[in-house]
């Protein structure tokens, strides 16, 4: 009976749901490592995103016969000049802009205000869900306007404290970069020879995978970033600079992140005339075509192997649960889970399969 293979599937789901069942029951246990792993988690996290850009640079240095250590100082020295140009050179005009904007705003709200007076001067026109809709939030404006406050002075609390994580971020990226490549060998020493060589291969196709999806969406990004920039210019939107940098980190996240960041350009492109906003969602439609068809595939290639349902999917979810944290690593924890599965698959097909036994999907 146990040689049958959906029973034997049926056994390994009963025994990962009492797992998690156990673990469910034995939180408290693990409460305070977790309190520990969020107190490092900002420095590791930001560290290994760095890593993964830099350390490319640091290994082909390497291969210039520049010692590891000194080509580690070049990086430093590169990301020191690279903060110096940015403060100087494309900090102040987004501030110049940002500020231009925020003098706008009155304008804005009146222009809002505009609307609203007549969508209500068109009741009977409005379905009655939207009508009530509106004067919900007209009526509770002032409830909102307290929680953004609370939520403000939460933010600020939370923000000193990613700072004071934030500062470690250098230490820990000079050893990641100094010592990554000992990780490996340092933790299959422990096992013997075929599961160390498992073990091994595991471990380097998940760096591969999220070297993949590191390097690659942020060059996607920045890409996207410049033809939106170019794009918002041309059409001439105000502000192009503040949208296009905007445009930039939403593209982090995957599919939906662009959509998003397209729809406060398109907003302040009606403000300013209809026709610049038609031309601002366009020019978004042109840049997404052009990421989507030429510049993802040859950049970031097919690694990841993701289908793009699967892909909204993930992120709708990981969104619902973890908030926007869980929307920005929901992708490439996947893929690490992905990669881990398949992994262990290969080995079960491989080793342990009855013979005539056919695959589980």
């Amino acid at each position: 009976m146990l040689k049958r293979q959906s029973f034997r599937f049926l056994l390994y789901a009963v025994l990962i749901f009492t797992l998690i069942y156990l673990v469910n029951l034995t939180a408290f246990i693990f409460r305070p490592v977790g309190m520990l792993i969020a107190a490092i988690a900002v420095p590791i996290v930001g560290a290994g995103l760095i890593f993964y850009v830099t350390n490319p640079l640091v290994n082909l240095l390497e291969r210039y016969k520049i010692k590891r250590v000194y080509g580690i100082i070049i990086v430093f020295l590169l990301m020191i000049a690279l903060g110096f140009f940015s403060v100087y050179f494309i900090i102040p005009p987004i501030q110049d802009q940002f500020i231009r904007l925020a003098e706008t705003f009155p304008q804005i709200i009146e222009w809002f205000e505009e609307l609203l007076a007549f969508w209500q001067n068109r009741q009977d026109y409005l379905p009655a869900t939207v009508d009530e809709t509106i004067q919900s939030f007209i009526n509770n404006i002032d409830v909102y306007a307290e929680e953004f406050a609370g939520s403000l002075f939460s933010f600020v609390g939370s923000f000193v404290s990613f700072i004071v994580s934030f500062v470690m971020i250098p230490f820990f990226l000079f050893f990641m970069l100094k010592d990554g490549h000992k990780f490996i060998p340092f933790v299959t020493q422990f096992f013997s020879k075929p599961k160390a060589d498992s073990l091994k291969t595991l471990l380097i196709n998940i760096n591969d995978v999220l070297s993949s999806f590191i390097q690659g969406q942020l060059l996607v990004s920045l890409c996207v970033g410049i033809l939106l920039l170019i794009g918002y210019w041309i059409v001439g939107l105000n502000y192009a600079l503040i949208f296009a940098v905007f445009g930039l980190f939403m593209n982090l996240i995957p599919f939906v992140g662009p959509w998003l960041s397209a729809i406060p350009a398109v907003i302040i492109g009606f403000f300013q005339d209809p026709m610049i906003g038609v031309w601002t969602a366009v020019v978004m439609i042109v840049a997404q075509q052009i990421e989507s068809s030429l510049i993802s595939p040859n950049i970031m290639g097919k690694v990841l192997k993701l289908h793009p349902l699967t892909v909204i999917t993930i992120i709708l979810v990981a969104g619902a649960i973890f908030g926007f944290l869980g929307i920005l690593f929901a992708v490439p924890a996947y893929a690490v889970a992905k990669t881990i599965i398949m992994h262990f698959y290969d080995i079960y097909t491989t080793h342990y399969r009855p013979a005539g036994e056919k695959n589980l999907f």
